[in-house]
């Protein structure tokens, strides 16, 4: 792989894993589209592991926060969520490991993706448009947190974009947009991490080029840090109306070009 591409895969994974955008469309559709070769496994893992670094730098206080509070004061604020995000992982996991190889050929899959792209458009939008913004962060509580974790179990199939479910589920249940993202990104933490550890164990005889490898975690990971600040702050101020309307056009490309060729 080309240094090029390897800046231009980070960036895909940095803007698509924080953006309800979905970010394994993405990086399915490129080469697809451009024929391109595709980038493998490793480099899959690459791409997360610069997106775990990007939840890491900007919530790091958050996490020390959480992670003393989940050990030492379980009835406070911080302990509840930091066990309430722990456990809104689990759905996601057991759904990833029960469904892999489905994930791996079946959904990949550029005209179910560009369908789903145009579908989840339409979910978030109206999910955000149509709820009030009652319930802040640390009110989520366990019901919430609960469901938030059982949506991710669509994000398998690409096209969803798993902070696009994650986000629309707790929108569809009241929190606030802010919050919601906000809390989408710290279980983004954990989730990512784990995936990374689970699939690394495929990796064992892998090998990799150094230099493109370690290119695309520094621009995922960059990427990443500026499109999470760009979400909480637009979030205050807008709804999910433009990523709508970006998955519609996508999902229509994609659709158009899978069926002429």
């Amino acid at each position: 792989m080309s240094i090029v591409e390897a800046i231009i895969y980070g960036i895909i994974q940095g803007l698509g894993e924080f953006l309800p955008i979905s970010s394994t469309a993405h990086i399915i559709l490129v080469p697809w589209l451009f024929g391109w070769e595709d980038p493998g496994l490793a480099f899959d893992i690459a791409l997360h592991m610069g997106t775990l670094a990007a939840v890491v730098i900007f919530f790091w206080k958050d996490w020390i926060g959480l992670i003393k509070a989940g050990f030492t004061d379980t009835k406070s604020k911080d302990g509840k969520l930091f066990w309430l995000i722990m456990f809104a992982c689990i759905p996601g996991g057991i759904f990833g490991v029960l469904f892999e190889d489905k994930v791996e050929t079946t959904f990949r899959n550029p005209l179910l993706i560009g369908i789903m792209l145009i579908v989840m458009g339409i979910v978030i939008y109206v999910a955000d448009r149509f709820s009030a913004s009652k319930v802040k962060l640390k009110d989520i509580g366990f019901k919430r947190s609960f469901l938030i974790g059982v949506s991710q179990a669509v994000a398998m199939i690409p096209g969803v974009s798993r902070s696009g479910i994650t986000m629309a589920a707790g929108r569809a249940l009241e929190v606030r947009r802010e919050d919601a993202a906000r809390f989408t990104f710290l279980l983004s933490t954990p989730f990512i991490f784990l995936s990374g550890v689970y699939k690394a164990k495929d990796m064992l005889n892998v090998s990799v080029d150094t230099v493109p490898f370690i290119i695309a975690i520094v621009t995922s990971a960059a990427v990443g840090v500026l499109s999470i600040k760009f979400m909480l702050e637009y979030l205050k101020r807008k709804g999910f109306g433009i990523f709508a309307v970006y998955r519609f056009i996508l999902g229509a490309v994609v659709i158009a070009v899978a069926l002429l060729r």
